[in-house]
């Protein structure tokens, strides 16, 4: 019997007795032993629900990050749809002002032509490396536009039809090389506009590839003696290809040609050719194709 009180066992058996014991104690104290019961097992649990809770709130702030991405990108989507619509609706306002303007001013040259038929027409792209600012309208042989028609806007001549296809049509500009047009000084000495061609200085507008360059033509062929000078006002002066006293544009510079014999001045179109957006054919005019 010593030996054992004396064992370990028995040391062991000893010291769970008088925890059992102590916690009866404890229980008579506080009211049973099933609060003792739950404070003992809180002090494990309590420790692992906060731990428990401080994960669950990282991974909800994980993916709460890839959550609000997606909804940012569907509001900078929408916001960025909003922004191209809004900027859509601001150019088909600016187009259609331009448009409205080409019309208000094309109504009151027609007031004063009444022999001209016209077909407006858009632009539907540039030639890519033409040096003379070549160009395609959207508009061809079923809107009565045909080979040779003349082109112009509201503030003057542009050039003429080349190629006439069922909906579009090709136009050179009168700052190429090939085209040739007959036209005249409208303004005399004293600075007054007369446009009456048989009294005034006769040439031929052409381009030249520098001068392209610049947006500019010339007119060649002016007699020695001509009176032209800058800020001189250049009108077509007639013919089976184009009609009369339609606005070419203003003198820049006047010089002599290389052989002394004749006169030469540089033009500026009236029209704006290299960035025209919309223009208009002249589809009939008094005189158109005869020879």
């Amino acid at each position: 019997m010593s030996d054992f009180i004396k064992s370990v066992r028995f040391k062991i058996l000893l010291a769970i007795l008088s925890v059992i014991v102590g916690f009866m104690i404890m229980a008579v104290y506080t009211g049973g032993a099933a609060p003792l019961f739950t404070q003992a097992v809180s002090l494990v649990t309590v420790p692992v629900q906060r731990l428990s809770a401080g994960i669950s709130r990282g991974a909800a702030d994980f993916f709460s990050q890839f959550t609000d991405a997606r909804a940012l990108r569907a509001e900078n989507e929408l916001l960025r749809e909003e922004r191209n619509g809004f900027l859509r609706a601001l150019a088909d306002y600016e187009r259609l002002r331009h448009e409205n303007e080409q019309f208000r001013r094309i109504v009151g040259v027609l007031e004063e032509r009444r022999d001209l038929v016209i077909e407006p027409a858009p632009v539907i792209a540039r030639e890519p490396g033409s040096r003379f600012y070549s160009f395609t309208i959207g508009k061809g042989r079923i809107h009565g536009i045909k080979r040779l028609d003349p082109v112009m806007t509201a503030e003057g001549l542009v050039g003429y039809v080349i190629e006439s296809g069922p909906n579009y049509a090709r136009v050179a500009t009168i700052l190429d090389v090939a085209v040739n047009v007959g036209a005249y000084d409208s303004t005399t000495s004293a600075g007054i506009n007369v446009y009456d061609s048989s009294t005034r200085d006769i040439g031929v507008i052409s381009g030249t590839i520098e001068l392209a360059a610049q947006g500019l033509c010339q007119i060649n062929y002016l007699p020695r003696d001509s009176t032209i000078a800058v800020g001189d006002i250049i009108m077509t002066g007639g013919g089976s290809m184009f009609p009369k006293d339609i606005l070419v544009g203003t003198v820049e510079r006047v010089a002599p040609n290389a052989h002394g014999t004749s006169v030469a001045a540089v033009i500026r179109p009236a029209a704006d050719i290299p960035v025209v957006k919309d223009v208009f054919v002249i589809t009939r005019f008094e005189g158109q194709g005869e020879r």
